[in-house]
């Protein structure tokens, strides 16, 4: 049986969310989580819907790293791009996580050039110490290993181009 996740989703100076999420895949150096239908409201870019109400969103976490990876879905499925968010490194337990935000993301549309957003945000949280001076340059250090590696087309890593919408399901169906 798939294991049912309660994703705490945390940003400072925001109200806690909560998902429930399917764990398809579970490896020491990548968590991979399905979340069939996104009860939010529409994400969008530029005024471009990324990831629409009630469209299915697949999770890449990596413990102990910095940041998480989203693969963002319209409601009928199509793929839209993938969505960097710096965190902090996500506290996984039995049935339980939590994710911190940091406010930086990177979008990195399915066609097209990838781009930061929320900067503006990061640095208002800076000024309203919602981040501390160490934690903006720990993010600023993820943030340069990341355009490294988007400019060696080596973002996202291969587990989120791999793992699709379709092989996620299977994984779920086949635990």
């Amino acid at each position: 049986m798939v294991p049912s996740i309660n994703y705490e989703y945390r940003r400072p100076g925001k109200p806690t969310t909560h998902f429930q999420e399917w764990l398809v895949l579970d490896r020491p150096d990548v968590k991979v989580l399905l979340l069939e239908e996104y009860a939010g409201p529409d994400v969008r870019v530029d005024r471009v819907p990324i990831l629409a109400s009630g469209a299915p969103v697949i999770w890449y976490v990596f413990p102990e790293r910095w940041h998480d990876i989203g693969r963002f879905h319209l409601a009928d499925g199509t793929l839209t791009g993938w969505y960097t968010n710096l965190c902090l490194p996500v506290q996984i337990g039995p049935d339980r996580w939590v994710g911190n935000d940091l406010f930086l993301d990177l979008w990195q549309p399915a066609e097209g050039e990838p781009r930061w957003l929320d900067e503006d945000e990061l640095d208002q949280a800076v000024r309203s110490r919602l981040i501390d001076p160490a934690t903006r340059r720990r993010i600023q250090n993820e943030r340069t290993m990341i355009d490294l590696q988007v400019k060696q087309d080596a973002w996202p890593p291969p587990i989120a181009r791999d793992i699709d919408l379709a092989q996620a399901r299977v994984l779920k169906e086949a635990q």
